[in-house]
């Protein structure tokens, strides 16, 4: 949903996509991203493979959310052309490093990929136009009490990113779990013909914690990714406000928690963290991107 965002929105040019070891492991993510990719007829965006595995920890993954391909309900062609050769990180050091100022960096994974390029050109961090995530939260998390996922799944990568002496704008779980499909919104999709039918609808009537179809019973689920992309191409959309922003990475308990302190002086903030978000106008962005689409 995230991808089909940025390819149908007029404010956003997609230069590349970038895959990492996540919600499935590294051979999905990427045979994903190219499907989605080839579905929405954006073939000339390079995919580009990253890491399989987080910087120091076992991998975790999430096919109880995401189904055992990562796609939830989602039954796309194969896809029709290869990644790039190379590594996600060359690719994201050559990209913006070429266009300086330019370029915005948005992570909705793990950020095992951004660490590395970090570690291999810390030029990295003074030469984005702005960098997002989607992660972290102010208050708990989802896969523990303490941590959201994208966090949880590499905190070593994540302590990287926030101490590069950027400020990573933090677009976690308090305005995410927000922004969901609920049967007003899946009603509005419905409209968009096989965009809707093939990959919207489908995914999102898998998506949820128990693994089973959605259902009025069953909560409806949240497009958290989404919200990162459409935060590039409408900042209105979100409250944000300047905190210093630590990760979590020796708690036995808390590993991967996203510890926030707004009181900290503005010149010590490394972060600016999305604390409210416009709904309403979130989906009419978010449809309005995706309309271009319907048709393809």
């Amino acid at each position: 949903m995230a991808i089909a965002f940025a390819v149908g929105c007029p404010d956003i040019e997609l230069l590349g996509i970038t895959t990492v070891a996540g919600n499935v492991g590294l051979d999905k993510t990427t045979a994903n991203a190219l499907r989605v990719r080839d579905f929405l007829g954006a073939r000339d965006v390079p995919v580009t493979p990253g890491s399989a595995v987080p910087l120091l920890r076992p991998a975790i993954t999430a096919e109880h959310v995401h189904g055992a391909d990562g796609l939830g309900g989602a039954r796309l062609p194969p896809a029709a052309s290869q990644p790039n050769s190379g590594h996600a990180t060359d690719f994201m050091i050559d990209t913006v490093m070429a266009a300086p100022g330019e370029i915005a960096l948005v992570a909705i994974g793990p950020l095992t990929n951004i660490a590395l390029a970090l570690r291999r050109e810390p030029a990295l961090a003074t030469s984005v136009q702005d960098f997002v995530i989607m992660g972290g939260s102010t208050t708990r998390g989802n896969v523990t009490p303490a941590a959201e996922f994208n966090i949880a799944a590499d905190p070593e990568a994540a302590a990287v990113v926030f101490a590069a002496g950027w400020r990573v704008t933090m677009v976690g779980l308090d305005v995410t779990l927000q922004a969901t499909a609920d049967t007003a919104v899946r009603t509005r999709l419905g409209v968009l013909g096989r965009l809707a039918e093939e990959l919207l609808l489908p995914s999102l009537g898998r998506y949820v914690d128990s693994g089973l179809e959605l259902t009025s019973d069953l909560p409806d689920p949240a497009v958290h990714d989404v919200v990162a992309v459409a935060h590039v191409a409408h900042p209105g959309l979100l409250g944000c406000s300047v905190a210093r922003v630590e990760v979590e990475i020796a708690g036995r308990w808390t590993a991967g928690m996203t510890v926030t302190d707004f009181s900290t002086p503005p010149a010590d903030c490394n972060a600016l963290v999305a604390t409210s978000i416009d709904v309403a106008g979130f989906w009419d962005s978010v449809l309005a991107a995706y309309a271009p689409l319907a048709t393809v």
